[in-house]
């Protein structure tokens, strides 16, 4: 039975198609949106319009930005010899939210996956190849989830630069096994990056 009309059900299914919404939450949001002014929700309109116009990926890292290269890339004060390498960018954020790791990253946009037919070809595995023609990266550092997705391709990415004398290493305990870095505490993140080991 329906409860809505046709409008309020279809804003309610496009908000739970969303990751990490449900029903509920859907529900809610909706509810919410449609007690806003028509400036408020003419301007929530608007930004999500413009960030799809507008983000991109870093020319560099690849990770989202608006400009050609993330800040992160363009401060000076990072150091330029170590590169972590991660699946998205909510991993890079939670690892930037514990203010200790100082080096570039790369972001992957995914992870290989058989199962899925996700290939090396199908995630910034070129960029990043690319980048470590750069001699001024002494480090790589894999820090992809440990799930057997991130685990392949920890493996796939060391077999791939150990033969141009980069030094590869793998974040380790703290992070459990099929655990998602995004949802882990700083604490957690930054004991695994500092008994990393090497690949």
């Amino acid at each position: 039975m329906d409860l809505y009309s046709g409008y309020i059900n279809k804003l309610i299914e496009e908000l739970a198609a969303l990751p990490g919404i449900g029903n509920k939450s859907a529900q809610r949001l909706a509810f919410h949106i449609i007690g806003m002014s028509p400036a408020r929700v003419n301007h929530l309109a608007d930004t999500i319009k413009n960030a799809k116009e507008h983000v991109m990926f870093c020319k560099v890292c690849q990770n989202l930005t608006d400009e050609e290269i993330c800040p992160v890339c363009k401060n000076p004060n990072r150091d330029r010899t170590t590169v972590m390498v991660v699946e998205n960018p909510r991993d890079l954020a939670a690892y930037e939210r514990t203010g200790r790791y100082q080096g570039l990253y790369h972001v992957l946009h995914g992870a290989i996956s058989p199962m899925l037919g996700v290939g090396p070809s199908d995630i910034r595995l070129k960029e990043l190849m690319e980048r470590l023609r750069n001699d001024e990266i002494k480090e790589l550092i894999i820090a992809t989830n440990s799930s057997l997705e991130g685990e392949t391709t920890a493996m796939y990415i060391s077999k791939l630069v150990k033969p141009a004398g980069i030094r590869v290493t793998r974040i380790a305990s703290g992070v459990p096994v099929g655990g998602d870095l995004e949802n882990i505490d700083e604490m957690t993140l930054l004991r695994a990056l500092e008994g990393r080991t090497e690949l």
